[in-house]
């Protein structure tokens, strides 16, 4: 059984099983996250599903549940998308937060990124293109992902494509708004995100420019030791800033183009809606 999340690691908080969690038999322990324990296991009708419980020691911490519960509560509202994980049901069980959602075997992107067994090149257009269109999905149910990157994206390897986890999602609003407070990577946050400013949808439109320049030259565009750091060479973009192309001459032309508008610094200067972007990317690769 591959491990589609992650290094297992052993039990811990919570539910220690294997063995029946309500209707669910939870077979296999395949992920332990910052917020919840990730297991393979099968429904009623013995159909293999994954159930995500939330750790025990956040149970009664009311940021890590509320945000638990937010992310289930979006993911049932934006999974109608072939690209989106499925729902299936989520609520209190044994006395524990859960959610369960389709089981899709495979790699997340980061691992497909260094898996000398996937051949991620044949499947490079399907990323860009399906990761693109489940954002704009997201954004066109009224809601924003804010945690968009390739650990989030998980790849079967005939290429079908899901985008996960939104724990950090929230309603996209009218106009930029100012987060109560900002919480993600911040390789991919933009820079109005690593300042504190308003932000809006373009914030996710700025991460996914961040995974497509890093699945195509196996380089982030911004590094450093801090998000300071990261926000001067977003904010600066001097001579250590390396363009798709000069990484990867293989990289189309058009292609880079829509890489760097989404990486602008300006919100403004970006894709005013991610379906531009979708539209110039199909074209691109001439799908």
């Amino acid at each position: 059984m591959l491990n589609i999340f992650g290094k297992k690691q052993g039990g811990g908080d919570g539910f220690e099983g294997p063995g029946a969690f309500g209707p669910y038999q939870l077979e296999e322990l395949i992920n332990t996250g910052g917020m919840a324990h990730l297991w393979l296991g099968t429904n009623p009708e013995g159909q293999t599903v994954a159930v995500r419980l939330l750790l025990a020691d956040l149970k009664h911490d009311s940021l890590s549940r509320k945000r638990f519960v937010a992310g289930c509560e979006i993911l049932q509202r934006v999974h109608d998308h072939a690209c989106i994980i499925h729902y299936v049901e989520h609520g209190i069980l044994q006395g524990q937060h859960f959610l369960v959602m389709e089981y899709l075997e495979g790699l997340n992107l980061k691992q497909a990124m260094v898996d000398e067994t996937m051949d991620l090149g044949g499947l490079i257009g399907n990323i860009l293109i399906d990761s693109a269109e489940a954002l704009e999905h997201v954004h066109d149910t009224g809601f924003m992902h804010m945690d968009f990157k390739p650990e989030n994206i998980l790849i079967s390897r005939n290429g079908n494509v899901r985008l996960l986890d939104f724990d950090l999602s929230m309603p996209r609003p009218e106009s930029p708004a100012k987060l109560k407070k900002s919480a993600g990577t911040p390789a991919y946050m933009a820079p109005e995100q690593l300042l504190g400013e308003p932000v809006d949808h373009r914030a996710d439109i700025f991460a996914y420019g961040v995974m497509a320049f890093e699945v195509l030259t196996g380089q982030k565009p911004f590094v450093g030791h801090s998000s300071t750091d990261i926000l001067k060479r977003q904010v600066k973009r001097g001579s250590e800033f390396k363009t798709p192309r000069s990484l990867n001459p293989e990289i189309p032309l058009p292609l880079e183009k829509i890489i760097l508008k989404s990486l602008e610094c300006d919100p403004l200067k970006r894709y005013a809606h991610i379906s531009l972007l979708v539209h110039e990317l199909k074209q691109c690769l001439y799908v």
